[in-house]
């Protein structure tokens, strides 16, 4: 069964804010060879002008996933989960993100197109921080293939 297409315009959020922590920070870090000693040491990103540890720029990443974790569990949209492949993930950064920081999302379901017994469903997830000014848009594109008839 297709994704439900009658799902573009809806959101989810905003959700409930995310720490950003200097462990946390690290962690991401480590795990994706960002090598700057700004995502490690506090002295290291102050020298740099950051208030704080800055986190690698793919690391808005780790909170709109968990954002997008509401489209992909609503029975109403119909994203099959182990039918799902990662097809497109984009940034905009409107500041760094730092340790300290308390981030909310939304996430949109901006469009859905089906061809070829696939559904490309492209989500848009706005992080905010603690004031509601923005931080990241991340926009993110996943592959649902149909079961064969």
């Amino acid at each position: 069964m297709p994704v439900n297409i009658e799902a573009v315009g809806r959101a989810y959020g905003p959700h409930e804010p995310y720490e950003v922590t200097r462990i946390k920070i690290r962690e991401f870090a480590d795990a994706v060879d960002a090598r700057s000693f700004a995502h490690l040491s506090e002295e290291a990103a102050r020298a740099e002008g950051y208030p704080d540890v800055v986190a690698p720029t793919t690391f808005a990443v780790v909170i709109a996933q968990q954002a997008e974790f509401h489209v992909v569990v609503d029975p109403e949209v119909g994203v099959d989960f182990s039918r799902v492949v990662h097809a497109d993930e984009r940034f905009t950064h409107h500041r760094p993100i730092i340790a300290g920081d308390l981030i909310s999302s939304t996430v949109h379901i901006d469009s859905i197109t089906q061809r070829g017994g696939i559904s490309m469903v492209t989500t848009r997830t706005e992080l905010v921080d603690a004031d509601g000014k923005p931080v990241s848009t991340v926009v993110s594109t996943l592959a649902v293939r149909e079961e064969a008839s």
